[in-house]
């Protein structure tokens, strides 16, 4: 690591304090970094907008794609103060970031009451064996507008 990255990681983790501070959420803070800058800021707000999904990374990818008017954010590296939950985690696979650079670990999240472990052993069990309740329906009135992408001349893929 250079000292340019710890810079970032010092932003993403000045982030998870002053959002905590405000009383916006978690301590929890995230920068996206592309060429050299931050584009983009976040920091947990699942508590000041009554949104599950506005944890700081979420943010900051949202926030970073709006700044550069595109969804894929190849070249581009994602700061933050704790190593992203399942949700984040996705997202910045979906987001296409180059790499995820985190200070505490899900260890540490855990042991002050934000433990993802329970999600981590879901995602991998058959959908008839989750905790959650599941079940599929009009399935082929779905498939059809599967079907209809899939024919899609003018699909954006992603």
């Amino acid at each position: 690591m250079t000292a340019q990255d710890e810079g970032f990681m010092r932003h993403a983790i000045a982030l998870s304090r002053r959002g905590m501070e405000a009383g916006a959420g978690g301590p929890f803070g995230a920068v996206v970094v592309a060429e050299g800058r931050v584009v983009a800021e976040g920091w947990n707000q699942v508590t000041s907008t009554n949104d599950p999904t506005a944890h700081a990374e979420v943010v900051a990818i949202r926030r970073a794609c709006a700044a550069l008017g595109r969804f894929d954010l190849r070249g581009a590296v994602l700061y933050t103060s704790c190593e992203p939950c399942p949700m984040c985690l996705a997202a910045a696979y979906w987001a296409r970031l180059d790499a995820v650079v985190f200070g505490n670990a899900r260890e540490d999240a855990a042991a002050i009451g934000f433990d993802d472990q329970f999600l981590y052993d879901e995602v991998p069990k058959p959908v008839e064996a989750r905790t959650l309740p599941m079940r599929r329906l009009l399935a082929a009135e779905a498939l059809d507008v599967f079907g209809a992408w899939a024919g899609k001349a003018d699909k954006v893929a992603y």
